[in-house]
This record gives structure tokens, sequence and C-alpha cells, in this order.
């Protein structure tokens, strides 16, 4: 005679599986967009005239230069339980503050390797440069950070 039991594991371990599938479907994550006041948020406030249609699912914050981000910012973004974080700087060259957003790329580099560290895939800090006039370009970003985020599901608390 065999035993039940891993035939029950088996079953527990598809519904399991089954759950998981449907909390993915059913996943909208929380994202949270630094946005430089001169160009991103500009751009950001191009879309909205022109009522582009993009994810809800990124909060705004607006800063006066990407250079002015701190990385702890993010940190503590991803422990108050954001699913990711995004960081919109000016084009090279066009920065307000001249060098700004050249700051901005180094300390992301560094937050990558940082983030790692802690379990956390760099997917989930995306950088890019939106200027005043790109709206269109400013929703392609968010919905594709938002698309991305999703596939790799709600941030696991380390």
């Amino acid at each position: 005679m065999q035993s039940s039991v891993p035939a029950n594991e088996e079953k527990l371990d598809n519904v399991k599986d089954i759950k998981k599938e449907i909390n993915l479907k059913d996943f909208e994550p929380k994202i949270i967009g630094f946005l430089c006041n001169w160009c991103s948020y500009a751009g950001a406030d191009k879309a909205g005239s022109a009522q582009k249609p993009y994810s809800p699912n990124v909060n705004v914050i607006k800063v006066m230069c990407s250079g002015r981000i701190d990385p702890q910012f993010i940190l503590k973004a991803f422990e108050k339980g954001a699913d990711g974080v995004m960081i919109l700087a000016c084009h090279p060259g066009d920065c307000h503050y001249k060098e700004g957003n050249y700051r901005a790329v180094q300390r992301h580099r560094l937050l990558l390797r940082l983030l790692g560290q802690f379990g956390i895939e760099k997917e989930r800090c995306r950088f890019d440069y939106v200027s005043a006039g790109e709206g269109d370009r400013f929703v392609a970003i968010i919905n594709e950070t938002v698309e991305t985020v999703k596939k790799l599901g709600p941030l696991k608390k380390v």
C-alpha cells in the first residue's frame, strides 16, 4: 500500500503554484519616480497636457536636479514598500546645473552594486533621460518600467 502523503504534498504544491500565478496576475507594482524639475518633470507635464495615457503605478517626486538624489532616497523607497524606483534626468549636456546628471549616473552605477548586495534585482532601479519636450518618451519609459517590475513580481522583504 502506497502512502498518500506524497500525493497530498504534490497537490499542495500545485495549489501554491496556482495561487502564486493568480497573485502575479493581480499584482500592481508600486514605483517611485524621482524626476528632475527642469527636464523630466516638464516631460511628464507635457505628457499630461497632451492627455497621453500611461500606467498610474508611479508616484512622482520632483527634485530640483537628478544630481541631488541621494542613494539613501532609493534605499528608503524600497524599505518603505516600493517595488521599483525610477530616476529620470536631463540628457547629457542639457543639465540646468551643468553636471548634475553626470553625478546621477555615477551614483546610479554604485547604487546598482549596493542593491545587489541586498538581493534587489538591478532591473527594479531604472535610470533614464527625458527632456522637457519628450512627453511620448516619458510615457514609454513609465510603461516599460511598470511592465518590467510587474514581471519581477513583488519585492521580497529581506
